[in-house]
């Protein structure tokens, strides 16, 4: 196959588009850049109108949304915690991972950490949509060796992990 390059983005559904909006551009300052206007999803076909909103990051990704009008939230999975499913956004520096946290705190969001991960530093947060976000910055030059064991042992961690779990099922 051939290598897969980077996210182009990733879409949920949004309870409303102008509120989501301005949290994502007024607050978290990422700018919105596309908007698609349509009455069927063109790869089904299906009558569903909705609007699809693109905010744009600066290694070209994006986040996006679409509101289907109908003013609902998207149903979030009762059998997974809140802390489960989330995207994780980088930024240049510890610093600014902090200073997003004071922004957000003064627009009224309750901000979790700083977090220490050992490999990053992240906060959270969630969305007016229920999604949790995660902005974060990886310790490359300060957690190095950590880093590189952590790459050299991701395989063997998982199929640890695969023939615990297998066990507990048996």
């Amino acid at each position: 196959m051939p290598p897969i390059e980077r996210l182009h983005h990733w879409a949920y559904k949004c309870r409303d588009g102008e509120e989501t909006r301005r949290f994502y551009e007024d607050i978290l300052g990422l700018p919105l850049v596309h908007v698609i206007r349509a009455d069927s999803v063109p790869s089904t076909g299906q009558c569903d109108p909705y609007v699809h909103l693109f905010f744009g990051m600066p290694d070209g990704s994006a986040v996006a949304f679409f509101d289907l009008g109908d003013n609902q939230a998207a149903d979030l999975s009762p059998n997974t915690p809140s802390w489960c499913n989330h995207m994780a956004l980088h930024m240049n520096s510890v610093d600014e991972v902090l200073q997003a946290k004071s922004r957000l705190e003064a627009h009224g969001v309750h901000v979790i950490g700083p977090t220490d991960h050992k490999f990053v530093k992240s906060i959270y947060f969630f969305d007016p949509n229920g999604y949790r976000l995660e902005l974060t910055h990886e310790l490359a030059e300060e957690e190095a060796d950590y880093i590189a064991d952590a790459r050299a042992s991701a395989r063997s961690k998982l199929d640890a992990w695969t023939a615990e779990k297998r066990a507990v099922a048996a």
